[in-house]
């Protein structure tokens, strides 16, 4: 328990340093993660706030600066498991406007409607369109691929997955919509931003606080969908 009068850390703020001790079996790879996850503030704050993943805290930072998420707006939330983003997104729009679509299972979130599928196929987007028959004001795109630490590779993967998410939105967006997704830098995404700046009237980059340091990923910010 804190002292009287302490305040909270904010997310990201220094915190004592936990160390994680050499396990019999356990690769460094897994040592070095698990040291990460026990020393990464925005976990323990996401863990604290009810939020299933720290990614929540970059989906607020970035509705913060440029205030996407008013009451009311309808919003695709693709790659949405394990639900971070999700939340904070029915959170700021409310119940019953935020459909969410993954490949992999997600547990039920109150006022979400579900979709489960793969981005990469065709049927996925049926699904959405069969949902959202009128379109939505957003689409959001938290997408990543499982990594091979080759780091072109996972670069081509993941600008892969952003493509298939722009071609989504393409299709569900209103006019005036907004786009928002996850880039990795890397020389391979300027195909993509050559094609939101022909459909979008701005097109932004930005990179959270909630971002790790370490990490070559920011997020591109396409507004008005023409």
């Amino acid at each position: 328990m804190s002292r009287a009068g302490r305040s909270r850390p904010k997310p990201g703020s220094d915190r004592d340093h936990i160390r994680v001790r050499t396990a019999k079996g356990r690769k460094v790879s897994s040592t070095r993660w698990l040291s990460r996850q026990l020393n990464d503030p925005y976990v323990a704050d996401a863990r604290k706030a009810g939020y299933r993943s720290r990614a929540a805290f970059k989906l607020k930072e970035l509705d913060d600066r440029f205030h996407f998420l008013q009451k009311g707006v309808k919003v695709l939330d693709l790659g949405a498991a394990p639900g971070g983003w999700t939340q904070v997104a029915v959170e700021r729009v409310g119940k019953g406007n935020v459909i969410a679509l993954d490949i992999s299972p997600m547990k039920p979130i109150s006022g979400v409607q579900t979709i489960d599928g793969d981005i990469m196929e065709e049927a996925a987007a049926e699904s959405i369109l069969a949902v959202a028959t009128n379109g939505v004001h957003i689409v959001l795109s938290d997408m990543a691929p499982a990594t091979t630490g080759h780091r072109a590779t996972d670069h081509l993967r993941i600008v892969a997955l952003t493509e298939a998410a722009f071609d989504v939105a393409v299709q569900i967006l209103r006019p005036g919509g907004i786009f928002i997704a996850k880039v990795y830098q890397g020389g391979s995404e300027k195909e993509l931003l050559t094609k939101l700046k022909q459909v979008f009237r701005t097109v932004k980059h930005a990179k959270p606080k909630a971002s790790r340091r370490e990490s070559s990923e920011t997020y591109v910010i396409a507004i008005g969908f023409k």
